[in-house]
């Protein structure tokens, strides 16, 4: 099975003539900021087409290198973008790929609407798709889509956030919803999971009569500024009467966590996604009772196989790693699914997740007031 080796060689001279072709077009298409390019065999290119970095510092932090490390691994030129939050860019973007010879898009959609548009015009040009995190529900599909299982994303926050809501010494905890954006199918897909799916599903939950709902809040394009006001805008209505936090992710936590003690009020469970430093540093402070801890290592290493693959030909349903291989809809078409696992940390498990895979280090997290929450020993 393939994995990580680079395409076949199509004869020096040749091999020569389209590395001289694909560097002149990645420099005419260079006009965005924040590219990255590597050289490689020169038998096609891999795109990679990154959102923004708002909604969230992985893609910056550690989806870009984690693809670069890949990609220089296995000697494939590659080249990555960010859209920095805007579709337009992003089209723009996915454009300048297919006119310097892409081969393969790696795309982390802003919308499922723009994403199909892409999807459409790089498969009229005989390039291929991986949606990468993000499904494009919409239009006629990629090639492949790679992303954690997101309904069990939102499972785990529900799973690991639940037990402690039930230990709260109030009658009906009053629960809060702050979901991500209405574009992104994902956070519909998060929701589902805490909302819908498993034990302490917030719907289960309410209709049990055990807890109550007073806000189901989506937050526009995962924007933390406009979280914090939404949030705050709750604990008005609420009277600060609120008991637990579904927050989508780190981001979202960080804001309702800061609307939290500017209204004076206590320590409430507030779930988070990403484990990211700041919400790695919420959960060892008690601020944040969890983080659903997705490898993106793992998550872009089997992005860039799939990636691979394509560009060689091969077929990304016979990819092995530690993922499924499923099949997924995403409206009108049927497409391969790279489905990986996502893992819940709490302050107990730290150690043995985050800092034992090397996602984050004792010295990024333990800095400033944070550092006398951190384990001596460590």
């Amino acid at each position: 099975m393939r994995r990580f080796e680079a395409g076949p060689r199509k004869g020096a001279l040749l091999g020569l003539l389209m590395l001289g072709v694909v560097l002149l077009l990645a420099l005419a298409a260079a006009g965005c900021g924040g590219d990255d390019e590597g050289s490689g065999s020169g038998d096609g290119s891999i795109w990679v087409l990154l959102p923004d970095s708002a909604s969230s510092d992985r893609w910056e932090k550690d989806d870009r290198r984690f693809f670069e490390e890949a990609f220089k691994a296995a000697d494939v030129d590659y080249n990555i973008v960010n859209a920095e939050g805007d579709a337009s860019t992003q089209l723009s973007q996915a454009e300048q790929a297919i006119n310097a010879d892409a081969k393969v898009i790696l795309l982390v959609n802003l919308s499922s609407e723009s994403g199909a548009t892409i999807i459409d015009n790089a498969r009229e040009a005989d390039v291929k798709v991986v949606d990468y995190d993000r499904l494009t529900a919409a239009g006629s599909g990629a090639d492949v889509y790679v992303s954690f299982d997101n309904v069990k994303v939102g499972q785990t926050m529900a799973d690991t956030v639940g037990p402690v809501i039930d230990k709260l010494r109030v009658d009906k905890p009053k629960i809060v919803m702050m979901n991500g954006g209405l574009t992104d199918n994902n956070s519909k897909l998060f929701k589902q999971g805490y909302n819908e799916t498993g034990a302490f599903a917030v719907k289960k939950k309410a209709d049990a009569g055990q807890w109550q709902v007073v806000a189901d809040q989506d937050v526009p394009d995962w924007d933390n500024q406009q979280a914090l006001t939404l949030f705050e805008q709750i604990l008005v209505a609420q009277k600060n009467n609120v008991d637990a936090v579904f927050a989508a992710n780190d981001g979202i936590a960080g804001s309702v966590i800061s609307a939290l003690q500017s209204a004076g009020v206590g320590r409430i469970p507030v779930s988070g996604q990403d484990a990211t430093a700041p919400g790695i540093q919420n959960v060892l402070a008690g601020r944040q009772t969890m983080t659903v801890y997705k490898p993106i290592k793992a998550e872009a290493d089997a992005a860039a196989a799939a990636g691979i693959a394509l560009l060689n030909g091969d077929d990304v349903k016979e990819l092995t790693g530690d993922f499924k291989v499923i099949t997924i809809n995403n409206g009108e078409a049927d497409l391969p699914y790279i489905a990986l696992t996502p893992i819940a940390v709490t302050k107990a498990n730290i150690a043995d997740t985050v800092i034992a895979d090397g996602f984050r280090t004792w010295e990024e997290i333990c800095t400033g007031a944070y550092e006398k929450f951190c384990p001596a020993d460590r």
